[in-house]
């Protein structure tokens, strides 16, 4: 992502200690030492070569291109979508006394030339531009009477039709190689498959790049699947108990769910606001100010809100909803944690989500090809929800890197192991009722009639139907409504089961037949018993809700005798960024806080030494920093901080193995 938020993490030595890109990276952003392929990917583009990164969100890509920028003569011209996120970026640069500027349509007339007049006299060191720019024959004019260090084309997966977020004006962006052959250009992702990676090298026209693809692994995100019981009260029982007073992002798929949502938790004591693209752009703009201004806000939104995001302390992201594709999973929970610190990626997940991304699917535009590549997306996200193995090793196979085969302990199914069983006769069941339904009556229904029929419930709709004659009719006894749910949500996860129509409507597949002529075995989850749900409030109290809580991933690790310190210089840190009208990460991330009371430097050069105080800052915010601690009691022993830890971190029987009825099967 653009911006400076994503800091280079604990140091690891590479390279001639002197050489001009380590000794900016030291003057300008205060760290001693690249991580990764950091150093390798910015030497390969400041002598002249095309490079195409895929490194996670948190794990340093904007480096990649600033060093650069910074290194080489000319100015570096960034190209992403983020348009309502530049003057922040643009700001997170000045802080580091980087000279940057933007040009987009929120500029007037004047505000324009003056940024222009600056590219053109060689005082920027980088200019953010959005892809739709390049079409226009005036910005190429503009660059061409330029000077320019680099290329850097951020979130680079919006060329890719095989991506989650393809953008027309990305498709364009080959122009740049071959007008300027001779400048670097660097494409830059946090999320792509080998197919997508493929597609960004062919679509950027650069054949001759050098690939760099770091772990996608996040080792500081617990992710964490429950089943869907009522995922509003879920929501509520989670951040009251895990993230009171944290900020985080809820994604929801429909706008309608967004208002809902941010009301309700609103008028349970959690301060949220909704985000999507029918708002208006003045309360979309202030709702995402206020995110990234204050701490502890909860925005509720759609896929529309995210990407550029530069917060570093989003201590979660919750999905209601189920996502599209893997990619788009990985990329909206990769907002959360991208200081290091403990965060968690949650997700309630039910039947009717894959009822519901199915029906979009055969209801959506696109030809029988885009169709096919949206069930294969949606496949390998049930696949990654149904999983009983490890969810990170999901993740990383996905990506084609090999996860540690011991689990990642930090993932539900490797701390609570779910437990699984034969479900081969609940399957038979379950598809002996579709076809029954089929053959003899010429009916299809939904996954509620089905589970009524093999509980033997006498609705109104069975009886109207007859459905009670049915050799099946009450089969099913053995397990309750909320497990047969889950045996239905899981043969349409394995493709045992389809949705046809409408109406969401159940059919057999080709595999069905397998499991019905006992050739195959289907193995399940156990569905957890419903967990007991906190009372929600109809007024604006909170409900147990002290407000507003301190920044915990941030001060977990911390010995007690340094948390005052860690909050003065918290409140500290909130007065400049009020004054000067920035986000407070702006001024310092909370790690880089807890670095400093870690060490209570006690002077400007022992301060110096701290990760992320460069030289600007050191000048700009050194004396007040000290002058905090000054105040304040020095600790008996302050010891050294440690790096950011990963979190803290009635089942049902087995059926019997009984002969099957041979009239329902």
């Amino acid at each position: 992502m653009p911006g400076t938020t994503e800091t280079p993490g604990a140091p690891q030595a590479h390279g001639p200690a002197d050489s001009e890109a380590l000794a900016t990276l030291h003057r300008v952003f205060g760290y001693d030492a690249f991580r990764g392929e950091q150093e390798e990917i910015i030497e390969h583009v400041v002598a002249g070569g095309d490079a195409v990164v895929l490194m996670p969100t948190g794990g340093g890509k904007s480096l990649c291109y600033q060093i650069p920028a910074l290194v080489r003569p000319g100015t570096g011209i960034v190209v992403s979508p983020l348009i309502a996120l530049m003057q922040d970026q643009v700001d997170a640069l000045r802080a580091l006394g980087v000279n940057a500027g933007f040009i987009n349509s929120t500029q007037d007339f004047d505000e324009r030339r003056v940024v222009e007049a600056q590219f053109l006299a060689g005082e920027l060191d980088l200019l953010y531009l959005a892809p739709e720019r390049l079409r226009l024959d005036s910005t190429l004019d503009l660059l061409a009477r330029g000077k320019i260090a680099v290329f850097a084309i951020d979130e680079a997966h919006c060329v890719s039709q095989w991506g989650h977020d393809f953008r027309p004006d990305y498709l364009a962006l080959s122009l740049l190689g071959e007008r300027w052959p001779d400048v670097p250009r660097i494409a830059l992702t946090a999320t792509a498959t080998h197919a997508t990676h493929q597609e960004i090298t062919q679509r950027l026209h650069m054949p001759t790049a050098r690939h760099f693809v770091a772990s996608f692994d996040r080792p500081n995100i617990q992710y964490r699947i429950v089943p869907k019981a009522d995922p509003k009260k879920q929501l509520l029982t989670f951040l009251r108990q895990e993230h009171e007073g944290d900020a985080g992002i809820v994604y929801c798929l429909s706008r309608k769910s967004v208002e809902t949502t941010a009301e309700f938790l609103t008028r349970n004591g959690i301060d949220a606001v909704p985000y999507h693209a029918g708002l208006d752009g003045a309360t979309r703009a202030a709702h995402q100010s206020r995110f990234l201004r204050e701490d502890g806000l909860v925005v509720v939104a759609t896929i529309a809100f995210g990407m550029g995001i530069d917060k570093p302390d989003v201590r979660f992201v919750a999905h209601l909803d189920l996502p599209k594709s893997v990619e788009g999973y990985y990329q909206e929970t990769g907002r959360a944690g991208r200081d290091s610190l403990p965060s968690t990626a949650w997700m309630a997940y039910g039947l009717n989500d894959v009822i519901q991304q199915r029906k979009l699917i055969q209801s959506g535009e696109g030809d029988e090809a885009f169709r096919r590549r949206a069930q294969a997306h949606l496949d390998s996200m049930l696949a990654l929800c149904e999983t009983a193995q490890c969810r990170r090793g999901q993740l990383l196979n996905y990506f084609g890197q090999d996860p540690d085969p011991a689990g990642c302990g930090n993932c539900d199914t490797c701390l609570t192991p779910p437990e699984t069983w034969d479900g081969t006769v609940a399957a038979q069941k379950v598809l002996s009722t579709v076809v029954r339904l089929q053959r003899e009556r010429g009916q299809k229904f939904g996954a509620v009639q089905i589970v009524d029929i093999l509980l033997g419930k006498r609705t109104a709709k069975v009886i109207q139907f007859d459905h009670d004659q049915l050799s099946v009719f009450g089969i099913g006894t053995d397990l309750d409504e909320g497990e047969w749910r889950g045996v239905v949500r899981q043969l349409l996860a394995q493709g045992l089961l389809a949705v046809e129509g409408e109406y969401g409507t159940l059919v057999l597949t080709e595999a069905s037949g397998t499991v019905l002529r006992r050739e195959r075995e289907v193995p399940l989850r156990k569905e957890p018993k419903k967990p007991a749900l906190p009372r929600a409030t109809g007024s604006s109290g909170s409900a147990g809700s002290s407000g507003r809580g301190k920044a915990k991933a941030a001060v977990a690790e911390l010995p007690e005798e340094l948390l005052p310190a860690f909050e003065a210089l918290r409140a500290w840190r909130a007065e400049q960024a009020r004054e000067q009208g920035v986000p407070a990460y702006v001024i310092f991330h909370d790690a880089t806080l807890r670095e400093i009371v870690g060490r209570w430097p006690e002077s400007v050069a022992e301060l110096a030494t701290v990760g992320g105080v460069g030289e600007k800052k050191l000048l700009t915010y050194g004396e007040g920093v000290l002058g905090v601690l000054a105040g304040l009691k020095t600790p008996t022993a302050a010891p050294a901080p440690t790096a950011p830890g990963t979190g803290d971190e009635d089942h049902w029987p087995e059926m019997d193995a009984e002969p099957e009825p041979e009239d329902w099967i």
